[in-house]
């Protein structure tokens, strides 16, 4: 194996900064929605309030605005890292075009926030299509920390993947990653949910949730725990299965680590829900849940690494014919 220059471990650090940057603007959007602040610049994008700096703001107001320059920055910082992955990696190397990606997302993910803004998807509207917008947001989010994942992980010069020919280990793999950004969308409407109709104790939240004059946000709310303990089946028993069929030190460190902080995720989850949903612990439970995603991408790099060693389920004998 090649020792990694100095250049190569600078990128390293660099793609793992811009990472946790990303996260740290991520739950800083979280917060904007969790406190009723999205309006704070009123319907004007990319300026705030008409205005490019905007004189005497609210609290609201600083707490959106910061996030527009947080979010601005990381624009910056995705185009710095797709330039120096083009220098880093070879024409056809994953990790360049996983660092293409992840600036298409960047500019995707401000787009969606300016759609948001642009139609008064924020504040206390409770309509329908804002809880659509906060999937799509949300899908958007997801595949920007996996495409940044997965520049990480290239970074450490990990081998490519292979994305045929893999049998059951890319059944699992390709229906772990569709339930888990089917959990992250229903997340991000009970989320909604919660920020809009706030429950005064819990037996007031399933009071809420059960009432068949609920709004619809409540309404979807109630499949977001059931989703989460599905998906924390499916990842834990299937993150074992792909740990036995690919039984690299890679795929067992990464299924470790998606069990650990899946169980992690459901706790904060079942504190998140006694608790009524503070601000503090909405902004876990996410970081959470990019965590989580975060370990199902590395399952899925390694675990569909071509030089991953193969253990294939033994296939049936077929039945045996006795000549006449």
């Amino acid at each position: 194996m090649t020792l990694p220059t100095a250049a190569t471990r600078r990128f390293q650090w660099f793609s793992q900064g811009v990472l946790l940057y990303s996260l740290g603007v991520i739950l800083w959007g979280a917060f904007v929605r969790a406190t009723g602040s999205g309006a704070g610049c009123g319907d004007h994008w990319p300026v705030c309030n008409g205005e490019v700096l905007p004189r005497a703001p609210s609290v609201q107001t600083l707490i959106e605005y910061t996030h527009r320059l947080t979010s601005g920055l990381a624009t910056v910082l995705a185009v710095a890292l797709y330039v120096w992955g083009r220098r880093e990696f070879p024409k056809g190397h994953p990790g360049r075009r996983a660092a293409f990606w992840a600036l298409v997302f960047m500019l995707t993910e401000g787009l969606v926030g300016a759609g948001i803004v642009l139609l008064k998807y924020v504040a206390q509207d409770a309509r329908l299509g804002r809880a659509v917008w906060m999937g799509v947001h949300l899908t958007n989010t997801f595949l920007l920390v996996g495409a940044q994942t997965l520049v990480v992980w290239a970074s450490r010069g990990r081998a490519r993947m292979a994305l045929r020919g893999q049998g059951t280990v890319g059944a699992v793999l390709g229906l772990s990653v569709a339930g888990m950004l089917v959990l992250g969308i229903s997340g991000a409407v009970a989320a909604l949910g919660d920020t809009l109709f706030p429950a005064t104790s819990l037996a007031h939240g399933f009071e809420q949730d059960l009432s068949e004059a609920a709004h619809v946000l409540l309404r979807l709310r109630v499949f977001h725990p059931i989703i989460a303990v599905g998906m924390g089946a499916l990842l834990v028993f299937g993150g074992r299965l792909v740990a036995r069929l690919r039984p690299s030190p890679d795929v067992r460190r990464a299924s470790a680590w998606l069990t650990g902080v899946y169980v992690a995720q459901l706790g904060a989850g079942v504190v998140n829900l006694v608790l009524l949903a503070p601000v503090a612990m909405q902004l876990v439970h996410l970081l959470l849940a990019d965590c989580v995603w975060m370990c199902v991408v590395r399952l899925c790099a390694a675990g569909l690494a071509e030089d991953a060693p193969r253990l294939e389920p033994a296939a049936e004998p077929a039945s045996r014919v006795e000549p006449v």
